[in-house]
Formats: C-alpha cells, structure tokens, sequence
C-alpha cells in the first residue's frame, strides 16, 4: 500500500475485502466503518502499511466451520451449521460470543468478530476477537433438545477453545441454559475443570456477578458519561430502548435506576409505549419467566401502554434511543423521525444496529451525541474478562465490586474515544474516536509482533 492517496488506497481495500468475501454484507459494512476515519493515522504511521497491518486485519486468523448432527425428542436427526471464526490475537485470546439462530451465516459471525477485535481492545483487557454460532433456533425447544444440540455442538468446539486460546461466550439465544451445557460437556470430553475455557458461567460454578446485567448497565453507564460531558444528566430524560431481552431489560433497569423514564421498547411482535413508564418487574416475569410476548404485558398493564403491532419503536418520542435489538434494526427513516422528536443521544446496544445512512443522519444533527456498539455496548465483554481473571486465581468479585470495575472501565473507553478524536481533530466524535483508538491498540500489537 503506497502512502499517497491514502483514501484510494482505503477504497482499494474495501473492494478487495467485498470481492474476496461476497454475499456478506454486514462484514464489508463493518469494515467499511473502521477503515473509514483511518486516513491520517495511516499517513502518520507509515510503519502500518509497511507491514500491511490492513491486509492482516480484514483477514481472520482462523476459520472454523463444521456440521452438528444431533436428535429430537421425537428421535428425527436434524443437520446444523457451527462455526467459530478467531479474528485477531494479537493482543490476548480470542475473545466473543456464541450465537444460536436460524439467520446465523459465516458473514455474520465475520462480521461480529471484526467488531470484536476493536471492541475488545478498547476495554484495554488482555483480549483478542473471535466470534462463534450455529444456525439453530433454540425457540420452543425443550431443555433436552437444547442440552443434546449443544453437547453435540461442544463435542467438535473443543478441538479449537481453551483458556489461553480462545474463549466463547453467550449471545444471542446463548445464555446461562445453553453454557451450562457447553462447560458440562466440555468437561467430560476433555477430563478438566478449565473454568476459563467458557464465560458466562453461572456464579455458583464459575461465573462472575453482573455478568448477565454488564451489556445493559455498561450501555446506560456509557451514555451517561455521554451526557456529563455536555453538562448534563439521565434524570428526568424519556428513554426508548429496542428489544426486549438481556440487554434491553438491564438497560432498562439502570436508566429507572439513574432517574430516567423508559417509555418504550419491542420485540417481534412490535413496539411497546407506555407513556407513564414501564412496569420494569411486570415485563421481566413476561419476558424473562414466562417468555411471553408484549402484548401480554399491554393486557395485564392497562392504562396507556398499547403495542404497535410489527413496528419498531422509533416513532416514540424520547431524548433518548438505545437501540439493543439486532444489527440493521435502525434505518434512514427511523434516524430521521428520531432527529425530528427531539432525541439528542443515540447509543448503541446491539452489534452496528444502525444503518450507515441512519448514522450520517445522526452525525451531520446538531445537538445530537452517537456513540457506536463498539464503545457503548463493551460492558458485556469487559466482565467477560474480568470473569476470566477471577477463573485463572480461582477467586470471586462480590456484585459491588465488579459492578464498580464495570463502571470504571465505561468511564475509561468514553474518554479514550474522546480524547482520540480530539487528538485528531475530531471533537466529540465517537465513531472516529473508537475505531482509531481501537485500530491504534491492536496495530501496535501487531507491528510488535512481527509478521504472523
């Protein structure tokens, strides 16, 4: 890569990435979005393109793809697809999530796993990026099916994983059910309690406190950081937040916590308004006991709380929206309605929820602050790590002083984002500021390393 036409190089690039990796279409939008503010830094950092530090960065170390046969209750053999993508290593383990879903694709693991590598170094925690799933759909299975998938799943996941090689978590439609199954038969297969070989444990055996609760308070302890530096504060703000399982629910639970008023959120079924506030316990024994829908909360609710059926909730108006659903959810239109209601602060729950035409909505509005998921929704991975400490000295954080390290590290990436864009001319850009200071991180690493 010469150094003097930085952008067409930039462009060069990401044509290169989309012929080498077609029909993947949320990995080429993640890449476009790190690669897109890195012009100057690589024109000050020349060493970069020497050693192709790019070209090693949009290239997986490893890939791992694999069949996963297993057996119903009613004894049919259904044929899944596993796979496990290590990103980048070089500044820990891989480190990411496992998720389990019928849309799941290897883009879209490429995809999570890219993010994860800047992700993960912002936290400024011994970790790599990686990425894992399954195209299985974990919905209205029994506990049985769920426990045989996923031991016939592990009993070719163990090959690749290990405390100091690559560390799955949950995710989508993995949580404490589906890693209990996971550790369990990794311990049987491979004769060891490696406790670290898998986060997201749960704290009796392993797992570490306010890891269920750490993506949904990290987003809400980010944005409020978002909000001192403009003098400002979570109490008395409406908040809409999209979504209605881990993350949502705790992100909700920490905004009423701090003063706000959530007044919407959604699932399949469509978007939830309830003007007086959400009824917090009313909607976690519906979603997360009884696995219910939201209109089931509307009919025991009353009042005004009514459901939108196959709408998403960015018509509510709100200072602000907290996407936490999926990637993709937030679109031009719905960053444009948001704009015009009024809302000053967008933070990112989910994995690159918004569209990059809803994203230059947000950063060409005056008065509007947006920070992306890599920065806003890093609590989750952070206890992660921390989760990983406690497991290599066999010692326990207590929920205040793990909660307490949450919010620190918070604190921390926000200023890192924003003391990097400044430093770049950038102020008070977030995505800017994430991507370089997560590209500088792992860069560095690399160069270090040498060519591997």
């Amino acid at each position: 890569m010469s150094t003097t036409s930085r952008g067409t190089d930039l462009d060069d690039l990401i044509a290169d990435v989309e012929a080498r990796n077609p029909g993947e279409p949320e990995f080429h939008q993640a890449v476009r979005d790190v690669l897109a503010p890195l012009g100057p830094v690589l024109e000050a950092h020349p060493e970069y393109s020497r050693a192709r530090i790019l070209e090693r960065l949009v290239e997986p170390e490893r890939q791992v793809i694999f069949r996963v046969p297993w057996v119903d209750d009613e004894g049919d053999v259904h044929v899944q697809r596993a796979m496990r993508v290590g990103f980048n290593s070089a500044l820990g383990p891989y480190k990411g999530g496992m998720r389990f879903h019928p849309a799941v694709t290897l883009g879209t693991i490429k995809f999570l796993g890219f993010e994860q590598v800047f992700k993960n170094a912002l936290t400024g925690l011994a970790i790599g990026g990686g990425k894992g799933g399954a195209d299985f759909d974990p919905k209205g299975r029994s506990d049985g099916e769920v426990m045989r998938f996923c031991q016939a799943l592990m009993s070719e996941l163990y090959r690749h994983i290990g405390p100091d090689q690559d560390v799955p978590a949950g995710d989508a439609g993995v949580a404490a059910r589906e890693i209990g199954f996971l550790f369990g038969q990794y311990k049987k297969i491979t004769g060891h309690y490696a406790a670290g070989v898998l986060t997201g444990k749960g704290t009796g055996w392993g797992g570490a406190q306010v890891r269920t609760e750490a993506t949904g308070y990290g987003l809400v302890y980010f944005a409020r950081e978002m909000l001192a530096a403009r003098y400002e504060d979570l109490d008395g703000r409406t908040v809409v937040v999209s979504g209605a399982g881990n993350v949502s629910l705790f992100a909700i639970e920490k905004a009423q916590e701090l003063g706000a008023t959530v007044v919407g959120c959604s699932d399949s079924s469509g978007a939830l308004h309830d003007p007086d506030g959400l009824d917090l316990d009313l909607l976690k024994t519906i979603k997360l006991e009884e696995r219910g829908g939201l209109g089931e909360y509307v009919e025991r609710r009353g009042g005004e709380a009514s459901l939108d059926e196959g709408a998403t909730p960015w018509g509510i108006p709100c200072d602000v929206a907290l996407p936490c659903a999926t990637q993709n959810e937030l679109d031009e239109k719905d960053a444009e309605r948001l704009v015009k209601n009024g809302t000053t602060l967008v933070a990112e729950g989910a994995n690159m929820p918004c569209t990059d035409e809803a994203i230059a909505v947000f950063r060409a509005a005056d008065g509007v602050a947006y920070a992306p998921g890599k920065a806003s929704n890093a609590g989750g991975v952070a206890v992660s790590a921390f989760e990983m400490q406690q497991n290599a000295s066999r010692a326990g954080w207590s929920f205040e002083n793990t909660d307490e390290r949450l919010q620190t590290t918070m604190r921390e990436i926000h200023e890192t984002c924003r003391r990097t864009a400044a430093e770049h001319g950038l102020q008070d850009d977030y995505v800017a500021g994430a991507n370089i200071a997560g590209f500088l991180r792992v860069a560095e690493a690399m160069l270090a390393q040498g060519v591997v």
